[in-house]
């Protein structure tokens, strides 16, 4: 499936956390995509390069993440177009459901997204580590 713009891949992304059926970053990143995370927290890593690394490391880490956390809403989305068409930021945040409790939080994020020839070349997410931590601990 190629995606019409960064507009576009955030949908998919919103999509698949909300909706754990629906297809993920994986399946929108390019052979050569690159997925930065600058503000990950130790251990974790700060840059994936291609899709198939991407899915091999993160895949499996996400899905881990699922079943302690259940993500009920994205909300506060804000896009701001670039003068690349190809290049969109995104403003938002994540609210989750702590499994174990049922404790709900939510954690903002901003992500730059670069979609080429229909597949996402770059998403690059800063996102707050202390405050996703209240999700997952």
């Amino acid at each position: 499936m190629l995606l019409t713009g960064p507009r576009e891949a955030f949908e998919r992304f919103r999509d698949h956390l909300l909706t754990p059926a629906a297809p993920g970053l994986e399946h929108f990143l390019a052979d050569d995509g690159v997925v930065e995370s600058p503000f990950a927290p130790p251990g974790a890593p700060r840059r994936v390069e291609g899709r198939q690394a991407f899915a091999a490391g993160v895949v499996p880490q996400r899905e881990a993440l699922r079943a302690r956390v259940t993500f009920t809403d994205v909300r506060d989305v804000v896009v701001h177009e670039t003068a690349d068409p190809e290049v969109a930021v995104v403003e938002y945040e994540i609210e989750g459901v702590r499994e174990a409790d049922g404790m709900r939080a939510a954690a903002p994020f901003a992500v730059v997204v670069r979609v080429t020839d229909g597949k996402v070349a770059l998403w690059r997410e800063y996102q707050n580590p202390a405050a996703m931590a209240l999700l997952v601990t």
